[in-house]
């Protein structure tokens, strides 16, 4: 049964609007009454810590209490944080710079933050006349921008008109793409969110997703217009095909016609070592989603989340079978 303190809060904070704006489309989608939908939705946050986004995206309303225990919620997920990680570490995820400084050993590149000393990062943009601006704060690929020193005429230029942002930025240095992922999306960094739980010193590889950009931008955020597709965490190979937010399916990428599914990663053995040491490095955050990048000279990290997410991992159209990801979590 779900924390019954979590539901409660949840409750306080709920968008009845959207809400009953959910059980009116659910109402249409399976005939089921509202009346039924609301109880049952009740049912399903005591039980499960689901919330009626949960309840919509996972199709609850079809599924058996057998296999609805089966799913990774939203209220499980946080009890999962609240288990595993100690939020006065947070800092080290929440700040991309910070987190860069800790793990500069796995990031594999050349990064420096925008309010360093000017001479500084304009040696940075003239070694890297092409680069990442990253919000040290941002999330879901939010607000990061691809900065050519040429487009504004001199590095100098480029300095003025990200400082004219009035954003905390920090600039890395391009990551470059091993070609064989490349070939599936050349415009943004495709990398794979590897979930983590150390326990006890013990670290266990929970799961592995593809994130893949579209649509000719730079990010693969699933929420920022990206899809995703689940990949054995094992092998190394992809499962299924991706799908988008709009829970469009592809079998081949619209941009480029390469095939998703099936695809096998490149030193997938290095990725596994490399998400292992990085998931000691703070025992206090024993629960975290690591995103990894694939480059010629082998895996690198892109950055760490305290806060990884449950929504990717168990997609209607990801679980067949109508079992979730929660029994892989308990480690």
């Amino acid at each position: 049964m779900a924390n019954l303190g979590y539901v409660f809060r949840r409750l306080l904070k709920m968008d009845y609007k959207t809400m009953f704006k959910t059980v009116k489309k659910l109402h249409k989608k399976t005939g089921k009454s509202r009346l039924f939908l609301l109880r049952d939705m009740q049912k399903c946050a005591v039980n499960y810590g689901a919330g009626y986004m949960d309840y919509d995206l996972f199709e609850m309303y079809d599924l058996t209490a057998e296999q609805r225990d089966t799913y990774l919620t939203r209220g499980r997920n946080n009890e999962l944080m609240k288990q595993y990680n100690d939020m006065s570490f947070a800092h080290f995820f929440d700040d991309k710079a910070e987190f860069n400084t800790r793990f500069n050993a796995y990031i594999h590149r050349d990064w420096v933050r925008l309010d360093a000393e000017k001479a500084t990062v304009l040696a940075f943009m003239e070694k890297h006349p092409v680069f990442i601006a990253k919000p040290i704060e941002g999330m879901c690929g939010k607000g990061v921008e691809k900065i050519a020193v040429a487009d504004h005429g001199s590095a100098e230029a480029a300095y003025d008109a990200l400082l004219a942002m009035n954003t905390a930025f920090e600039l890395e240095e391009l990551i470059i793409q091993h070609p064989a992922v490349s070939a599936i999306y050349p415009e943004s960094i495709n990398t794979v969110r590897t979930v983590t739980i150390n326990k006890g010193g013990e670290v266990h590889i929970i799961c592995t997703y593809f994130r893949i950009g579209n649509n000719g931008k730079h990010v693969d955020n699933f929420n920022s217009g990206g899809m995703v597709a689940p990949v054995d965490e094992k092998t190394g190979i992809v499962k299924d095909r991706a799908i988008d937010k709009t829970k469009a399916l592809y079998d081949v990428h619209p941009y480029t016609g390469a095939t998703i599914k099936g695809f096998r990663f490149p030193d997938w053995d290095k990725m596994e070592a490399l998400v292992t040491a990085a998931a000691r490095e703070i025992p206090e955050m024993g629960y975290l989603g690591w995103d990894v990048a694939f480059t010629p000279d082998g895996p690198c990290l892109v950055e760490g989340n305290n806060f990884p997410g449950h929504d990717i991992y168990q997609l209607p159209e990801h679980t067949p079978d109508k079992i979730g990801m929660m029994p892989k979590f308990r480690v």
